[in-house]
């Protein structure tokens, strides 16, 4: 009787690891299923609108990808970051400034002045053991003001040589690039390895050895420098700063990073895929929504519904409680 008892109770426990590995792997597979879904029914509804704009698509996405890239390191180990549309609009400043004397220190100019926010930002999360969201909060809201006093009179302009820069071939080649080393460095490296380590428990990883105080700071710093790159990208678009430059970028990458099925706690469970599928999933939600023709307050509207449904789709809620 004991051992039958053992072995229904064994049947249980391995059913029960068979329901939840399924339970996973469609969990896993939503965010591709919504990408091809979307782009199906938008272009169904826009009667091919949706395909013929994909060269559109494919132009607004480079920024949102590469900035979400940092952003999915920050994550991963448990934080947050809602500066990012703040140094996108500083680094965009220092480019427009600085192409006007050298393309290539413009691009350094850019990536340097959004590695030194990250820096600020990491000060404040690491040594003054304040919370990532309420520093990078605060952060926003500092950097924005000086966009506006810097640009809000004008837009700061580029130098013309940036256009010569506007070919599919460069946007897409510095996003590629981003997208090749975030990938390996995450996957096949130690640093890969401890930053979800860090998201999933960080005091374990420090009876580990692994400095983490150390590597939050440098996250912060990564995040800010990719941004930075990312500005320049933004300025072959556009030629200009404005007052408005970077606005929402961080909202962006939030939805985008979570649509891709991103767990806000971060941890063992972070996929690099989510940057990719997300990024695209959100910008070709945006597009097929604008294509429909709605109001601003009713996309908004939709979108934060599926926000909210991807949100109680992925989250850990057993350690939820870990956002840094």
């Amino acid at each position: 009787m004991a051992n039958l008892e053992k072995e229904n109770k064994q049947l249980s426990g391995v059913e029960a690891l068979k329901r939840q590995s399924v339970i996973n792997m469609v969990r896993s597979s939503l965010p591709i299923i919504g990408l091809i879904v979307v782009f199906i029914v938008f272009n169904v509804l826009t009667k091919g609108g949706m395909w013929n704009s994909k060269k559109l698509i494919l132009n607004q996405i480079y920024v949102v990808m590469i900035a979400a890239t940092g952003v999915f390191f920050i994550m991963t180990m448990g934080g947050l970051d809602f500066s990012q549309g703040s140094i996108m609009g500083i680094a965009s400043i220092v480019v427009c400034k600085l192409s006007g004397v050298n393309m290539f220190l413009a691009v350094i100019g850019g990536i340097l002045a959004g590695a030194a926010i990250g820096a600020f930002n990491g000060f404040f999360y690491v040594n003054r053991k304040i919370k990532s969201f309420i520093v990078t909060i605060c952060t926003m809201f500092l950097f924005r003001g000086f966009i506006k006093y810097m640009a809000s009179n004008s837009p700061v302009a580029a130098n013309m040589k940036v256009y010569d820069y506007d070919t599919t071939g460069i946007k897409l080649g510095i996003t590629l690039a981003v997208l090749a080393i975030s990938f390996v460095v995450f996957r096949f490296t130690k640093f890969g390895i401890h930053l979800k380590a860090i998201g999933a428990g960080e005091k374990a990883v420090k009876f580990a050895g692994v400095r983490t105080e150390r590597m939050k700071f440098l996250i912060y710093v990564l995040a800010g420098a990719i941004t930075g790159l990312a500005a320049f990208v933004n300025i072959v678009k556009v030629g200009s700063a404005t007052a408005n430059v970077g606005n929402q970028l961080e909202t962006q990458i939030l939805i985008a990073l979570v649509l891709g099925g991103m767990p806000i706690s971060g941890g063992a469970k972070v996929k690099f895929e989510n940057v990719i599928v997300g990024s695209l999933l959100y910008i070709v939600l945006s597009n097929g929504l604008i294509m429909m023709g709605l109001t601003t307050q009713a996309m908004q509207l939709i979108q934060g519904v599926i926000f909210l449904i991807f949100v109680a789709v992925f989250a850990d809620r057993e350690s939820l409680s870990v956002i840094k």
